[in-house]
């Protein structure tokens, strides 16, 4: 049988046991607000390499510094293996906490000089064996890619500080190995203190850069919306105005009408009128540019014909193709018209900039109650033309278009190497819902 331990035995190690799984979780675990090294690479590998390579070095300076404090320096063989354990063992931890890793080290290393000190001169360099020395400089990379430049300037400070003192105690033993290991421990703080800077500095600069486009892209958003608005604007005032018109005039128009009926007129009148002043009112908010207000009637559906032979002047061939089925639906609300004239008119107005040369198809078909416009465009035909840059205005646009009637959009490139435009736009009958 086993010998086993007592239970009261286990019963006081088990706490201990806690209290070091504890301390090794709490050490292996970042400090708050800050991650491991290459914690944001994008591959596996990558960001387990700083751990590979701190197990790598700690297997391969621990037996060494083992070896070296024992036969070189005299150190007795366990008392070298923990001395050498507390020198390599915090470069395991240096990956999520360097400075805690530091500490443990530097205090590991001023240990090392007073038990070596004794030693003689033929024994090696101190206070810096070779490698305490390789495990110190090791250190410093993860030191400088962590912590702020005034830790990293106080670190140098402790090291100079700490060799000088050493050096001028014990002058016999000090060599030229003191004054290596402070300039090289300055320099690799100081390099990786910069790499660290520029790589901040470039992200924040994507940052930035990504503010920027998001701020652009609402921006372009809010402009498209406000001037749908504008433009929706004259369609519902036409409406109002119609509906105000005809309030006014029903008593005088229709006989007989009770004294409630002409009240009921009265009050739909003076509602109609209000709507119309909180409608201009809304618009001259819009206006900012302090622009006047269009007298132009909104565009539709007939005017289509002639913004083609527009766009065939600008060197597009455009053709329009109208199905049967669209005259069925009727006549169009002034919304569904108005969007469709303008869908039409910023897709051909991206072929001319993008596809100039090019051959274009506008095609207007009905399914059920939906209009579908189509605006297919060939590759750019026109030898030594180059499309010109866009606003970035015209999907945008498009989108919000299709949006207010609760229709679709699709938009994409034809196997062809050309473009392609579909948006549905459903035609509600007065007083139908939308689907």
């Amino acid at each position: 049988m086993k010998p086993q331990l007592p239970s009261s035995v286990l019963d006081l190690l088990q706490p201990v046991g806690d209290q070091l799984a504890d301390l090794g979780r709490a050490l292996l675990t970042p400090v708050e607000g800050r991650s491991p090294l290459m914690s944001g690479a994008q591959r596996a590998w990558v960001r387990w390499l700083p751990y590979l390579l701190a197990f790598s070095a700690v297997a391969a300076l621990l037996p060494v510094g083992t070896v070296v404090l024992a036969n070189d320096y005299g150190v007795p063989g366990a008392v070298a293996g923990a001395v050498a354990l507390v020198q390599s063992g915090p470069l395991l931890v240096a990956v999520t906490r360097p400075l805690q890793a530091w500490w443990v080290m530097a205090a590991g290393t001023v240990l090392g000089a007073l038990l070596t000190m004794s030693s003689p001169a033929s024994a090696g360099p101190w206070p810096w064996p070779v490698p305490t020395l390789l495990c110190y400089l090791f250190l410093m990379p993860a030191l400088a890619l962590r912590e702020r430049g005034r830790t990293l300037l106080a670190v140098w400070l402790v090291t100079l500080a700490a060799t000088v003192v050493a050096s001028d105690l014990h002058q016999s033993r000090a060599d030229q190995t003191a004054a290596v290991t402070v300039a090289l421990s300055g320099m690799v703080l100081l390099l990786g203190w910069s790499v660290r800077g520029r790589g901040e500095a470039q992200k924040l600069l994507a940052e930035q850069e990504q503010i920027s486009e998001a701020e652009r892209e609402r921006s372009t958003l809010l402009e498209e919306r406000a001037r749908i608005a504008r433009e929706l604007h004259d369609v519902v005032a036409h409406h109002m105005s119609v509906i105000t018109v005809q309030a006014d005039s029903a008593p005088y128009r229709i006989s007989g009408l009770p004294p409630e009926a002409v009240d009921e007129f009265g009050t739909i009148a003076t509602a109609a009128r209000s709507s119309l002043t909180e409608m201009r009112r809304l618009l001259g908010v819009l206006r900012s540019d302090g622009a006047e207000p269009d007298r132009v009637p909104q565009p539709g559906l007939a005017q289509l014909g002639q913004l083609v032979e527009t766009v065939g002047q600008a060197g597009v061939r455009a053709e329009l193709t109208v199905a049967p089925e669209v005259a069925a639906l009727g006549e169009l609300p002034s919304a569904v018209a108005l969007s469709a004239y303008r869908i039409v008119q910023e897709a051909l107005a991206n072929v001319v900039r993008h596809a100039p040369g090019s051959r274009a198809e506008v095609r207007l078909t009905a399914v059920g109650r939906t209009l579908r416009v189509t605006v297919e465009n060939s590759p750019g035909g026109r030898p030594g033309v180059e499309g010109s840059e866009g606003t970035g205005h015209g999907l945008v646009g498009m989108r919000e278009r299709v949006r207010l009637l609760s229709g679709r959009l699709e938009t994409g490139g034809t196997p062809t190497g050309g473009f392609l435009v579909t948006a549905e736009l459903p035609v509600n009958l007065l007083g139908e819902s939308p689907r």
